[in-house]
C-alpha cells in the first residue's frame, strides 16, 4: 500500500508526534456548527485522530461515528469521551474498506484525505459518497501544502499531501457533487499551511 502505515501512525500518536492537532476542534467546524449550517443528525469523522471534534459533535447532540485507523488514536477519542462523559461510537478501521450499517447524514473530512496517499483518494472518494444519504452533506477541509519540489520535479511529498482545488474537482465532480461558488473559506493549521473549507452536496 502507497504511503504512510498503520504502524507509522502508530509509532506517531505513541510518541506523540502529532503537529497537526490543534489541541481542540477546529476553529471553523465551530463556526460551521455556531451559525446553524451544520444541524444534528448522523455523521461521521473519518480520520478522527484525537478526537476533538468527535468530542465536539457529541456535546451537541450529534450521531457520531468516529473512525481511525490507528489503535493509539482510537483509545485516545475513547478516553476523551468518557472524561466528558460524552456519547459516541469510535471505530478502529481502514476508511478505504469500511462501510457503515446505515447511511449518514454527514460527514467531516478534515484531515483524513491529505493523510491518505493521492493512490488512494479516488477510492476514498467513493467510499465518502456511498457513505452518504442523497443530498448528504460533505463538510470538508482541503489542505493547501504546497512544495516547491512538486511543481519542479513531479515529487508526491507528504504526508499530508496537497490538495490542489483543481484535482479536488476531479475527485468530487459535478456529476455527483453540488459545489459552492469560490472563494472558500481558508482555515489556517498548526504545520503552517491552511485549508479551505466548504461544503459539498451529494447529488
Amino acid at each position: 500500500m502507497a504511503g504512510p502505515s498503520q504502524e507509522f501512525w502508530q509509532e506517531r500518536f505513541e510518541k506523540n508526534e502529532t503537529g497537526w492537532d490543534r489541541g481542540g476542534p477546529s476553529s471553523q467546524l465551530l463556526a460551521w456548527l455556531d451559525s446553524a449550517e451544520l444541524l444534528p443528525g448522523r455523521i461521521a469523522v473519518p480520520g478522527c485522530g484525537s478526537g476533538w471534534e468527535v468530542a465536539e459533535l457529541a456535546r451537541r447532540r450529534f450521531e457520531v461515528v468516529g473512525i481511525d485507523y490507528t489503535g493509539a488514536a482510537v483509545e485516545r477519542v475513547r478516553a476523551q469521551l468518557d472524561a466528558q462523559q460524552l456519547q459516541a461510537e469510535v471505530i478502529q478501521a481502514d476508511v478505504l474498506t469500511y462501510q457503515p450499517a446505515q447511511a449518514f447524514d454527514a460527514i467531516y473530512e478534515q484531515t483524513c484525505l491529505c493523510a491518505l496517499h493521492p493512490e488512494h483518494w479516488l477510492s476514498y472518494s467513493q467510499q465518502l459518497r456511498q457513505w452518504l444519504k442523497p443530498e448528504g452533506s460533505l463538510w470538508v477541509m482541503f489542505m493547501q501544502m504546497i512544495r516547491p519540489a512538486a511543481s519542479a520535479e513531479g515529487l508526491i511529498q507528504g504526508p499530508p499531501y496537497h490538495c490542489d482545488i483543481n484535482a479536488m474537482r476531479v475527485l468530487f465532480p459535478e456529476r455527483d457533487w453540488v459545489w459552492p461558488k469560490p472563494p472558500y473559506a481558508q482555515v489556517a493549521h498548526p504545520n503552517s499551511a491552511h485549508e479551505l473549507a466548504l461544503r459539498l452536496r451529494r447529488r
